[in-house]
Order: structure tokens, then sequence, then C-alpha cells
């Protein structure tokens, strides 16, 4: 069972990638695609997919390129009739009708082009430790949700609010923010790190489970590995509940090899409270899943840390790096997996275009749920440029390693330097493209 999995992977990444582009194309007439986003739209598109011979090929036979016009050209031709909002709210809203940025546009002060070391988001004028964070002689520092500025003690609360939305629908959120690749990205992500030999992971960030079983199972296909542990961490209860539903069809259910977990990724050295659970009635529908628990990660605990896509959510991400120096054992890697900078201009403009204009109205379509989307995307232009990140994983205290060898996604990988970050060359690798990237630093 084990050993099929990671084939199965593979082909629910590229049947994820169809079913996506069929429901836009079933649904053009509410994307409202501007008339000047319809030829970037469908040069990402094409071209994302050709990072992979094999994503290409399986593509191709169900879209062709003038297939795709026909659907885009549908698309921005529809007519311009209202989405519905979202009925949920934050529990502080994130944006008002009056001061949504225009679709397409950007804010001065977080346009994704200054995502350099002299821009106002990252000024290398504000101390390291404090990234994210504005006023910091004020009662009540500001940080950033997506494109709003927000009291920091706000944010957790309206990051908590989008998870918990979209929870039951991670998967369809994941194959709409990377048409599908994203399970190929894991995949890449967990075979890098080569997980073996009894170690013990902490999967930050980690509530649906998708890349702590990946590692159980790559320990155990490749290695005969039946010995290595993973926590699960997450601080949503109902990402966490996610996850344990997709572990109850598995066999690595009820044995030693796996625990979930409450916990922040900025405090992993104590507990939180734990919500009480809900009541089953006699008749209820709903899997038994056992309760959650809360503890504080012991230092030099932990062999490998990982985290994918859920840093970029964090207030504090300069804390969560030096917790992860803290429980790692000597010689422990940190590993992280998140959305990077395009490396290709041209590319870059295309997936700008794509993801403010498509996947806000694709949210809505898909989740009923526009604002989270609005929200994912913001905060992804907000992250750091590759080489900041690697200089942040360096002030927390961790090794660089030497540029990577390994290929992605059928391409090589990027050598991990950029003009003027030659300081932090080869602490990263960029996939299809740099959409996503994998940072990696040991602790020595």
């Amino acid at each position: 069972m084990a050993a099929n999995r990671e084939s199965l992977h593979r082909a629910q990444g590229l049947v994820g990638c169809c079913a996506f582009l069929e429901k836009v194309r079933k649904s053009a007439a509410s994307l409202r695609l501007p008339e000047d986003v319809t030829s970037s739209h469908a040069t990402f598109t094409i071209i994302i997919t050709v990072s992979s011979p094999t994503f290409a090929n399986m593509v191709a036979q169900r879209y062709t390129l003038s297939a795709l016009r026909s659907t885009l050209s549908a698309a921005s031709n529809a007519p311009r009739q209202s989405v519905a909002t979202s009925s949920r709210t934050f529990v502080s809203s994130p944006y008002s009708r009056s001061d949504r940025p225009p679709t397409g546009s950007f804010p001065p002060s977080s346009h994704p082009q200054q995502n350099d070391a002299s821009s106002s988001t990252f000024s290398s004028s504000r101390p390291a430790a404090n990234f994210g964070a504005e006023g910091v002689g004020s009662e009540s520092k500001q940080t950033h949700f997506g494109f709003k500025t927000v009291a920091e003690e706000e944010k957790e609360s309206m990051v908590a609010s989008v998870f918990s939305s979209v929870a039951s629908k991670y998967d369809v959120m994941n194959d709409a923010m990377s048409l599908g690749i994203h399970r190929l990205w894991k995949d890449h992500f967990v075979s890098k790190l080569d997980p073996r030999g009894g170690i013990k992971v902490l999967d930050v960030a980690g509530g649906t489970g998708d890349i702590a079983l990946r590692i159980l199972d790559h320990a155990r296909t490749k290695h005969f590995d039946r010995e290595t542990h993973v926590t699960v961490l997450d601080i949503n209860p109902s990402m966490l509940k996610e996850g344990q539903k997709r572990f109850k069809q598995t066999m690595y259910w009820g044995g030693p090899q796996v625990t979930f977990q409450l916990g922040n990724a900025e405090q992993l050295d104590s507990s939180m409270p734990v919500p009480p659970e809900p009541v089953r009635g006699p008749n209820s529908k709903q899997p038994y899943l056992p309760p959650l628990i809360s503890e504080p990660i012991a230092d030099e605990s932990i062999d490998l840390f990982t985290m994918a896509f859920g840093i970029r959510n964090c207030t504090h991400i300069d804390e969560v790096l030096k917790q992860a120096y803290r429980v790692l054992k000597p010689g422990g890697v940190f590993s992280c997996l998140e959305f990077g900078k395009v490396n290709v201009p041209f590319l870059a403009e295309a997936y700008k275009q794509y993801s403010f204009n498509v996947l806000p109205p694709l949210g809505q379509m898909l989740a009923g749920d526009r604002a989270s989307y609005q929200y994912l995307v913001e905060s992804i232009e907000r992250f750091p440029t590759q080489p900041q990140f690697a200089r942040m994983m360096k002030e927390a205290g961790f090794h660089l390693p030497g540029s990577p060898t390994a290929t992605s996604l059928g391409f090589p990988a990027e050598s991990g330097s950029a003009p003027g970050s030659e300081d932090v060359a080869g602490a990263w690798e960029d996939l299809t493209f740099g959409v996503a990237t994998i940072w990696t630093g040991i602790k020595l």
C-alpha cells in the first residue's frame, strides 16, 4: 500500500490540475478575467506545465494551446456580473469595500517588485528580529495580514479564521494555487530530505498530514524504516482534525509513528489550551477522532524540522526560526517548502496576473470563499525573497549548505544564488521557476 502511494500522489497532482482546468472551462463566465490578462494567463498555464515532461504530456492530452486560448477568451468576454462575497467574515475583517486594492493593483508600499533589500516592507534599517512588525515603540505593534496592516494580536485569530474556513477544502485550495503541481513539489521535498533511520521529525503547520504521510511512506518503502516518528504540529484544530481523518485511512493509524499535536510555531517551548472536543451523538456520522494534545517541544529533541506552505502565515518568522534551531539536535536539519518569487521576468508578470485576477474569484467559485484566497495571494507577495529568507535562517544560527545538485521537476535545480546573494548561496532550490522554493539549513 505504501509502495504505491508515491505514484498515487503524482497521479493525483496531474488529475488535480486537469480537474482544476476543467472547472475553469465550465465556469468561465464567473471568472471575470480582464482582457489584458488573457494572454499572460495562457502563457503562464502553458509554461508552468512544461516544468515536468510527464506533467506536460498529461495536460496536452486534455488541453491544446488553442483550447486554452478559447477558454480564457470566453472568460474575458463574459458579462462582468458581480460575484457574491463570502458570507464568512474574519474576526477583524481584512478588507472593507473602500480599502480593498483594485484588481491587479498593488499598494505602493507592497508592490511585489519592491521585495528587495531597499523596499519599505523589508527595510534594511529594520532589525531582522522585528521582521514583519512595525511600530516597535508603540503600545500595539503592527504587522501585515496580506496587504492590510493590523495589530499583531489580531493576526493570529485572522489567520486561524482563514484556515478554519479552508480546512475541508485544503487540497482544492492548493490545486488552485499551484495548478495541481503542489503534490509533485511535496514529493520532491520529501525525496530530497530522504528521511530514514528511526529519526524524530517535527512537521510544523502540517495539520492535514500530507507531508507526514509522505515522510513515513518514504522511510518505509525506501529504507524499510518502521521506527521514524513524525509529530504533526499545527495551531489550528480544524486542520489537525483533517489530518487525523486522512491518517485514519492508512496503516499508521493507531500506531506509534505519528502524533497530532496542537502548538504555536513561535512558542514551541510552551503548550497551548486545547479546545473541548465536540459532543458526538449516538447516531453521529462523524468518525471518532482522538482528542488533540499540546505539550512543549524539548531542546535538542528533533532530528528533522519541516514546514510546508505555513511559515509565511506566522506573525514573527524570526521567532519560528529561533524555535526550530532550539529544538533541533546538533546536526539536525531545518527544511522549508514555501511559495517563492518567480525568477523569469515575463513569467513573473503572468503569475502575478493569475494570482490576483484569477485566484480570488476562483476561490469564490470553488469554495465559496473569496476573502481567504485573496489573503493567501497577498501573503505570498509579502513573503521575503529567496535571499532574504536565507539570511534570516543564517541569522537564526543555521549553517547554509552548498549549491544543491538535485533536479527540480525535470529541470536542473537552481544554484541557490542571485546577484548580491553570494553570502547565502546554496541555501535554497527553486521549483518550477521559483513559484515554490525549498530552503535548507543545518544546526551544527
